[in-house]
């Protein structure tokens, strides 16, 4: 593992922010995952989860364009407060507008712009799984 940043005082990921290994999205890394539960794993730990969506999104360096880097939900398996959620609309109000301004203040803390431009369902969550695991092979069968 490499340390990519270390966030200012006082700011903390909401949850348990991670990958999905074996992806690759529009910017080049894996899939990016925010995993909902009531306690947080160490680094490293593989969670089983359940999507309830995603927040499609771009995401800009600056002077340069805009680029694809969406961020799936899931909720924990073994998470107790969300185990009635199902999509993104089950999560309590606000929750994922909270979300959403973490990653533009994250990111403006960077140099960099984020913009939210929808929200997925889960199984578009799904679908940009399956894509980001198609993109993974394609890359992989290239370099081999």
């Amino acid at each position: 593992m490499q340390l990519s940043t270390v966030l200012p005082e006082g700011m903390v990921f909401p949850y348990d922010f991670g990958f999905i290994p074996s992806t690759l999205g529009e910017d080049g890394d894996p899939l990016d995952i925010l995993v909902l539960m009531e306690a947080s794993v160490i680094p490293g730990c593989v969670v089983r989860a359940r999507l309830v969506g995603a927040i499609e999104a771009e995401q800009k360096e600056k002077g340069e364009g805009w680029t694809r880097n969406d961020r799936l939900i899931a909720i924990a398996t073994h998470a107790q407060t969300y185990d009635k959620a199902k999509k993104l609309s089950d999560l309590r109000p606000h929750l994922l507008d909270e979300i959403k301004e973490f990653f533009v203040s994250y990111n403006k803390l960077r140099n960099r712009k984020f913009r939210a431009t929808h929200d997925a369902s889960p199984d578009k969550a799904r679908k940009l799984i399956e894509e980001g695991m198609n993109t993974f092979k394609k890359k992989r069968r290239k370099a081999a």
